[in-house]
C-alpha cells in the first residue's frame, strides 16, 4: 500500500476519533472509556494499514 493511501486512512479515522470521543464522554462522563475508544480506533487503523 502506498504512503498517500495510508495517510488517507489515518485521516479518515481521525473523524470518528474526535466525534466518537465526544459522544463516548457524553454518555459515560469519564476519560477512561474515551481512552479505550481511542485505543480501539488505533488498533483498527493499524489493522487497515498493515494489510
Amino acid at each position: 500500500m502506498d504512503i498517500p493511501r495510508k495517510l488517507g486512512i489515518l485521516i479518515y479515522t481521525a473523524v470518528p476519533a474526535i466525534v466518537g470521543g465526544g459522544i463516548v464522554y457524553h454518555f459515560f462522563g469519564s476519560f477512561t472509556q474515551v481512552i479505550i475508544w481511542e485505543i480501539l480506533l488505533v488498533l483498527a487503523a493499524l489493522g487497515f494499514i498493515s494489510s
